[in-house]
């Protein structure tokens, strides 16, 4: 999952976006207004990237669906008319929100740290070792290996000390 932060970030990239292609488009107030309620709605949530931070991630959440379904439907509503490339940016960015809407982590820090630490108590053994079990597990054949062999030595050369008196 995704943080919230790049979230946010990416919301306010593609609001831009909407944003800059009303320029080009036949009839700008749809793609800007669009752009403009991206935007509004990443500024105005509680999070790293939230300018105003008036309401929750939860709530977030939910908003996120309307515009994505707004964006939907302005691009393929036929009433007003907009031309064939602001229908496709319109929902290839469409795509894009929900696809990041959909592997987004909405939980706040608190929420996370309570999850790993319920997922740490209720983990008995992992089924596979962490990756500092396993480095540590390496560095111990490591020094196992150098302490064996500073053995042999020491007991290959008293050998030889034995064996020349």
């Amino acid at each position: 999952m995704r943080p919230f932060w790049l979230h946010q970030g990416v919301e306010y990239l593609i609001g831009a976006v909407f944003v800059s292609s009303s320029i080009q488009s036949e009839t700008p107030a749809v793609p800007a207004a669009l752009g403009v309620a991206i935007m509004i709605n990443a500024a105005l949530t509680i999070g790293p990237a939230g300018a105003f931070r008036l309401y929750g991630r939860k709530l977030h959440r939910i908003i996120d669906i309307a515009i994505i379904a707004a964006v939907v439907v302005a691009a393929v509503q036929p009433t007003i008319a907009l031309g064939d490339n602001a229908r496709v940016l319109m929902v290839l960015l469409a795509v894009v929100l929900a696809f990041v809407w959909w592997n987004t982590d909405f939980a706040t820090r608190d929420e996370r740290k309570e999850r790993r630490r319920s997922a740490k108590s209720q983990r008995k053994k992992p089924a596979r070792p962490t990756s500092e079990e396993v480095g540590q597990k390496a560095g111990r054949i490591v020094g196992d290996g150098i302490n064996m062999a500073k053995r042999v030595k020491k007991n290959l050369s008293a050998d030889d000390d034995t064996s020349a008196d």
